[in-house]
């Protein structure tokens, strides 16, 4: 797979450049000494040192907020014991992978008993392991190795059904008068509920099944091997307490729930989202919060925005911490494949704020199809058109391809759309094999086609998967995206790989606040193939600008707001009393320039050119009248004097902003920025001008943090948190 290169444009490189630049650096050799038997990468002692956390969020516990989920499949992630699948140990053994990639929290796909008709959804013991994936004791060691390396981990927990081999179920069916019967929902016809849809269209007719044995209908929202438990039975709700209970006294950090919506049912209603359902969520949440402060719950709740925000509560948040934005996914690619973000802008500004406590979470894949069922129909049948010509790449209501082949193996899309998923308001989840450009096997049954094993070198029969002569499922082996080719291995030692840019986003992510924490603002242009927005939390503020489109484009954007002084008009730039606009250091895009007054004199006329200060009759109309930067009506902590300086801080590229607000951007195809506003506050201070000095972000207003935060947000309300004191440095 070529990785198309993007060309500099008025000395800005693209990021794929500045990583490749590295791999040309030559050193002196000399002299030579000898190495340490741990000088190897594959042997050296790691640093296990804390994945920066702000202090907001380790003073609160929302740690969530600002982390980078990834998600393992265990069957297919490593085979440590050459069994043919993946398994716990095999995670472990794999740890150093993913915190040197960046990862903050694991999310497991189901690792319960099961006969897999579902990959594990089809639970058959809630409170044991997979024999396949180990035991108790592994995830035991999982877990403690995870939080030695300061990550997270969390699992899937299926409340809304269990596997029809389950001994519950069993039971139930053999008669009446089980004690388990009433543990499921069981009717003489099958005419009821008829409002509720049918979920996997493909396979199933009804949500209705007979059972022979049982003499009655039993209901099931997904497969018919899946039965729905009946949440209307008290005694369910506490079997579902209980579980949960286990695996957090075994250390883990939270639950991905699934189906939340349809854990009720009631006549008349389409059976999703119903007010029973929120009741017994604020009890899940209730218990968390009272006895694992710090530990999670996730909403997979595939609904439109206005319905998952149901599933954060009420007040502060009293039900979910985090929520799936599953209508934002399909819309990058439909912004990609337009090259167009009018769709992207219009579900974004329909998105409710959610509680300052609560977070949304975003990807681009996942272990299901990528669905559509959260666009209109004409817009489905485009999406299909282009990303599933083939009809084997369609299934249910959606796509089963992965990441790579739906953008057709382009690293310009792919660094796109992950650059989107980053900056987008939301704590982003990476699908495992997604860095390295996985492919998959639409000819495999159902999902399993993006479920294939990892690649880690190109190492044959399985790219070292696993040394067993036989595994679960083959590995991906094609010209293409074949484990001989796309392999951890290669991806590692190439420094313009995705991985390795993924890897820079996030240590670049992480140094700023406003990704996680911070309000989203569309900044509007008059060029539709752009789409730029602002982070803003505090002094921490970022400009984000994507040419979404495979042509160049030229686009002004209006940043500052203008304010005009009594000795002339200029750009505000906040504390003018010792201090000079700064020339730039490196090329810059556009020239900063003064207007020129025949009667008045420059903006910079404040300041004695000699001295550099300004003159005392400017300093006492300052004092009777200080001026104040406007940002967008954004309320900041501080005002930057320096806040027209731009600093890309992914590829060091510097702009400036003109006289009037106004920046100019020349983007190549699919070229993206991350412009921060706040960097020019220490520039010239070497590696200080790469991070926002995140200890003492809250160092003139800590009490006004949230407030300013949240302000002019559609994405986040008032709550009240601690925030910690300002550090002296």
């Amino acid at each position: 797979m070529t990785t198309p290169l993007v060309s500099t444009i008025n000395g800005s490189p693209s990021l794929t450049q500045s990583m490749e630049l590295l791999s040309h650096l030559t050193f002196d050799a000399s002299p030579v000494l000898v190495s340490s038997p741990l000088s190897s990468s594959s042997e050296e002692l790691l640093d296990y040192s804390v994945h920066e956390r702000s202090e907001i969020s380790v003073c609160n516990n929302l740690w969530y907020k600002e982390a980078i989920f990834y998600e393992v499949y265990v069957r297919a992630f490593y085979d440590i014991d050459g069994t043919g699948n993946g398994g716990l140990a095999g995670i472990t053994n794999k740890l150093d992978y993913l915190h040197s990639l960046g990862v903050d929290c694991i999310w497991l796909l189901p690792i319960y008993p099961s006969p897999l008709k579902d990959d594990g959804y089809d639970v058959a013991d809630y409170c044991d392991i997979h024999p396949d994936y180990g035991n108790i004791n592994d995830f035991k060691i999982l877990v403690k190795a995870v939080h030695e390396r300061n990550m997270k981990i969390i699992a899937d927990f299926i409340p809304n059904h269990c596997s029809n081999r389950h001994k519950w179920f069993q039971s139930a069916r053999q008669s009446r008068d089980s004690p388990f019967r009433d543990y499921f929902v069981w009717s003489d016809t099958p005419e009821k509920y008829k409002e509720a849809r049918i979920i996997f269209l493909d396979v199933e007719q009804s949500n209705w099944t007979y059972d022979e044995m049982a003499g009655q209908y039993y209901w099931h929202r997904f497969y018919k091997e899946q039965p729905d438990l009946n949440f209307d039975n008290p005694k369910v709700q506490d079997e579902m307490i209980n579980i949960m209970k286990f695996w957090l006294d075994l250390g883990i950090d939270g639950f991905r729930v699934d189906a939340v919506p349809y854990l009720f049912e009631r006549e008349g209603t389409s059976c999703e989202n119903l007010p029973e359902t929120h009741i017994f969520l604020k009890r899940m949440r209730k218990f968390v919060d009272e006895n694992y402060p710090g530990r999670i719950i996730l909403a997979e709740a595939c609904q439109m925005p206005d319905e998952v925000r149901k599933y954060f509560g009420e007040g502060e948040g009293d039900e979910f911490h985090m929520g799936f934005h599953f209508p934002v996914m399909p819309r990058i690619y439909m912004s990609i494949m337009r090259g167009k973000g009018d769709c992207l802008r219009e579900i974004m500004e329909s998105t409710p704020s959610i509680p300052s406590t609560c977070q949304w979470v975003t990807f681009l894949r996942n272990h299901d199809e990528l669905t559509l069922e959260m666009v209109t129909p004409e817009e489905r049948k485009e999406m299909w058109s282009f990303y599933a010509p083939v009809p084997r790449m369609k299934i249910n209501m959606g796509i089963r391809r992965r990441l790579a082949p739906l953008l057709g193996g382009d690293q310009r899309k792919i660094e796109l759309a992950y650059s989107l998923l980053f900056t987008l308001p939301g704590s982003p989840i990476i699908y495992y094999g997604d860095e390295i450009c996985m492919g998959d096997n639409i000819w495999l049954e159902d999902r399993h086609g993006v479920r294939t094993p990892m690649q880690w070198n190109d190492s044959a029969p399985n790219g070292g998967f696993s040394s067993a002569s036989k595994i679960y499922s083959p590995v991906i082996d094609d010209p293409e995206y074949g484990y001989q080719k796309v392999n951890v291995h290669e991806c590692e030692k190439d420094p313009s790989s995705l991985y390795h840019i993924i890897r820079q986003m996030i240590q670049r992510r992480r140094k700023h606040l406003s990704f996680g924490h911070g309000s989203f603002k569309w900044v509007s242009s008059d060029n539709s193939h752009i789409a730029s927005y602002m982070r803003i939390c505090g002094i921490d503020r970022m400009l984000v600008v994507h040419n979404l489109s495979d042509q160049h484009q030229t686009v002004k954007l209006h940043t500052h707001t203008v304010l005009t002084f009594e000795g002339g008009s200029g750009l505000a730039v906040g504390r003018l009393n010792r201090e000079k606009t700064p020339q730039p250091t490196r090329k810059v895009h556009v020239q900063y320039s003064q207007p020129n007054h025949t009667t008045t004199k420059p903006h910079s006329s404040l300041f004695d050119n000699k001295s550099g200060l300004p003159t005392q009759q400017q300093q006492n109309d300052q004092h009777q009248h200080p001026p104040h930067v406007s940002f967008l009506k954004v309320e900041t902590i501080s005002d930057d004097a320096q806040s027209h300086y731009l600093v890309d801080i992914l590829t060091d590229y510097q702009v400036m902003v003109d006289s009037d607000g106004y920046v100019t951007l020349d983007l190549d195809p699919y070229q993206f920025f991350w412009f921060s506003m706040g960097e020019i506050t220490t520039l010239g201070e070497g590696p200080k001008s790469r991070d926002l000095r995140r200890k003492s972000i809250f160092v003139n207003r800590p009490s006004d943090l949230l407030a300013q935060a949240n302000s002019s947000s559609s994405f986040s309300s008032s709550s009240t948190l601690h925030i910690p004191s300002p550090i002296q440095e």
